[in-house]
């Protein structure tokens, strides 16, 4: 079979699709459940033509994508990778995504992950190891002695030796890292960049922190786990991030959601921020925002000589809370 027939055998159309989702803001209509699960999976298939995939991606970034349709997209995300098996314990494995990095605030992503592998919890970061003008937890990781992982097994093995392991997005699910490169060209974020922030990377189901940057996103994620339990698997702490990253914000309280079997629970109330008096924790953070001097404090507070921002001590006995196994 000549190359020509191969692609002609294999490629999806999409002018179906495009027509319903491409009539620009006022006039797009979402697709169904079966529909939007068929092109997202053709598409981390690479059967999509570039022209296509194209519109498709631009379409999207216009019309948004509904609650089904996100479900029906992480559905075909998930059977795009090999999930990653955890270690048996008294607390369930926590899944923590990092794909914005530091811009104005420092990333304390890594402090998080390391402060809840002490307690005993198995911690799976999951991220781009480097973004043009951020400073990425990878960078942050790899100063403090934390290399990312290589292989599937690689991840498994440092949740297994040492209860922490970073994964790369290529090596952990390598569809998605394709999608998700087509930022550079395209110069804009796609629907990818969404639904890594929202996966399940573990079997059996894990805890999973999920964070939004704007309050109206709050509403159309407890929509989407909530009306789509599946997509809510083993629970999810929602919670407004730090610049993108779901850690919490030192400068204040952000309300925290706990959505599970098709419920959502406030486990924290919003407080209206206030200035951090002198000597507080909230008032002793990196000088600047760089990787090492960034990784230099974390090791600090990590070794007792730094205070623990009360956000973050909040948040950890949030997940503390909702890690730990029944029985």
């Amino acid at each position: 079979m000549t190359q020509l027939a191969t692609t002609a055998a294999t490629s999806f159309p999409c002018a179906r699709f495009i027509k319903e989702i491409g009539r620009g803001i006022h006039g797009a209509r979402a697709l169904s459940t079966e529909d939007t699960h068929a092109l997202y999976r053709a598409m981390l298939e690479g059967r999509v033509a570039e022209l296509e995939l194209g519109a498709v991606l631009l379409a999207y970034r216009i019309k948004g994508e509904s609650a089904d349709e996100l479900a029906a997209m992480l559905a075909a995300a998930h059977e795009s990778f090999a999930p990653v098996a955890w270690p048996s314990g008294v607390y369930a494995p926590v899944s923590i995504p990092s794909y914005n990095g530091a811009r104005k605030q420092p990333n304390l992503v890594p402090l998080l992950a390391l402060l809840l592998a002490r307690e005993g919890i198995p911690v799976l970061v999951h991220g781009v190891i480097q973004d043009p003008g951020r400073v990425t937890s990878a960078e942050i990781f790899s100063q403090l002695g934390l290399n990312p992982a290589r292989t599937h097994e690689e991840i498994e093995a440092g949740l297994t030796a040492q209860r922490i392991a970073f994964a790369p997005i290529e090596i952990l699910a390598p569809s998605m890292a394709r999608l998700l490169a087509l930022r550079q060209r395209m110069g804009v974020r796609n629907s990818t960049h969404t639904l890594v922030k929202l996966l399940q990377p573990f079997a059996p189901a894990g805890r999973r922190l999920v964070n939004y940057t704007h309050p109206p996103y709050r509403d159309s994620l407890t929509q989407l786990f909530c009306a789509h339990p599946e997509a809510a698997a083993g629970g999810v702490l929602l919670a407004r991030g730090t610049e993108g990253e779901a850690v919490a914000d030192t400068r204040r309280q952000v309300q925290v959601d706990w959505l599970h079997d098709g419920v959502c629970d406030t486990l924290i109330e919003a407080q209206r921020s206030t200035p951090p008096s002198p000597g507080t924790s909230a008032a002793a953070l990196p000088s600047t925002l760089d990787a090492a001097t960034t990784a230099s404090w974390i090791a600090q507070v990590i070794a007792g000589t730094m205070p623990v921002p009360d956000s973050i001590t909040r948040q950890i006995e949030v997940v503390r809370k909702i890690a730990r196994n029944p029985g």
